[in-house]
C-alpha cells in the first residue's frame, strides 16, 4: 500500500487496492503513452513538413495532437511511477501543477473539437467558399479561444478545488489530481462545489457538444438534400475520422463529469478516466492515420524522399 511517511504529500492510492493489475496497467500505460507521443509527434510533423497539408483541418489537428501529447505527459510520468512500486506519493506542488494543467489540456480539446466540427461543416456545406469562410486569421482566432478557454477554466476551477480546507485529509482514491476526485478531501460542506463544478461541466463540455451537433446535423442536412451515394460517401470521408475521436474522448469524459460527485465510483471512475487519458489520445493519431488518404499520402512522401535522401 502507499506509503504514507512524506508528510504533507498527498496519496495517490490508484490501483494499490488491485495490485494483481498494476503490473499489467505498468505495461499497457507505458506502451500507449509511447505511441501517443510518437504517433502525434509525427501528425505534427508531417503538418508542418508537407505543402498539401496546409489547410485548416490540419492546422487544427496540429492543435489536437500538441494538446494530447501535453494532456498525457501532464498524468502518465507520475502513473507509471506510482504503479511500478510502492511510493504513491506526490508533492502539493506537484499535485496543483498536475490539477491545473491537465484541466486546461481537457477543457482545451473540449473547445477545439468542437471547433474542428465547424470546419468539417464548412468543408462539406460550403466548398466554394471553403478557403474563405475558414481564412488563416479566423482559424487562429478559433484555435486562441480554444487555449483561453480551457486555461481560463483551470485557473478558476482548479483555484476553488485548490482552496477548500482539507484538515489533513491526503489520501486521494485516484491516480492524478482530478477536480472530482479532490473536492471529496474537503472536510467542509462541498455541496455548492458540486454544483459550481456541474455547471462548469455543462458549459465546457455539453455547449461544445451541442455545438458539434448542430455542425453536424448541417452536414446531414445538406447530404440529405443532394440525394447522392456520392455525397454520402464524400461526408463520411470528410467527417468519419472526427467523429470517431468526437465520440472517444467525450463519451469517457462525460461519464465522469456529468453526474452527481456522490455517485462517482472509485473503481468505475479511475477505468473511465485512465481511458480518456491514456486510451484516446493514443488512438487519435491512429484514427486520423488510417482513415485519412491525406496523412497516409504525405507519411509515403516523407519515407520515400527519407529513402531517396
Amino acid at each position: 500500500m502507499a506509503n504514507s511517511s512524506f508528510k504533507g504529500d498527498f496519496i495517490l492510492v490508484g490501483f494499490s487496492d488491485q495490485p494483481q493489475l498494476e503490473k499489467i496497467l505498468f505495461v499497457i500505460v507505458l506502451v500507449s503513452y509511447l505511441l501517443t507521443l510518437v504517433g502525434n509527434t509525427v501528425i505534427i510533423l508531417i503538418s508542418f513538413i508537407d505543402p498539401k497539408l496546409k489547410t485548416p483541418m490540419y492546422f487544427f489537428l496540429t492543435h489536437l495532437s500538441l494538446v494530447d501529447i501535453s494532456f498525457t505527459t501532464s498524468i502518465v510520468p507520475q502513473l507509471l511511477w506510482n504503479l511500478r512500486g510502492p511510493a504513491k506519493t506526490i508533492t502539493p506542488l506537484g499535485c496543483a501543477v498536475q490539477l491545473y494543467v491537465s484541466l486546461s489540456l481537457g477543457s482545451t480539446e473540449c473547445v477545439l473539437l468542437a471547433v474542428m466540427a465547424f470546419d468539417r461543416y464548412a468543408a462539406v456545406c460550403k466548398p466554394l467558399h471553403y478557403s474563405a469562410v475558414m481564412n488563416p486569421q479566423l482559424c487562429q482566432a478559433l484555435a486562441g479561444v480554444a487555449w483561453l478557454s480551457g486555461m481560463g477554466n483551470a485557473l478558476i476551477q482548479g483555484t476553488i478545488t485548490l482552496w477548500l480546507p482539507r484538515c489533513g485529509h491526503r489520501w486521494l482514491y485516484h491516480f492524478f489530481c482530478e477536480v472530482p476526485s479532490m473536492i471529496k478531501l474537503a472536510c467542509v460542506d462541498i455541496h455548492a462545489n458540486e454544483v459550481q463544478l456541474f455547471v462548469a461541466s455543462l458549459v465546457l463540455l455539453l455547449l461544445p457538444l451541442t455545438l458539434i451537433l448542430m455542425s453536424y446535423g448541417h452536414i446531414v442536412r445538406a447530404v440529405i438534400r443532394t440525394g447522392s451515394v456520392q455525397a454520402w460517401n464524400k461526408a463520411l470521408r470528410t467527417c468519419g475520422s472526427h467523429l470517431m475521436v468526437v465520440s472517444l474522448f467525450y463519451g469517457s469524459i462525460m461519464a465522469v463529469y456529468i453526474q452527481p460527485n456522490s455517485s462517482y465510483a472509485h473503481t468505475h471512475g479511475k477505468f473511465i478516466s485512465l481511458f480518456y487519458t491514456v486510451v484516446t489520445p493514443t488512438l487519435n493519431p491512429l484514427i486520423y492515420t488510417l482513415r485519412n488518404k491525406d496523412v497516409k499520402g504525405a507519411l509515403r512522401r516523407l519515407f520515400h524522399r527519407d529513402v531517396s535522401l
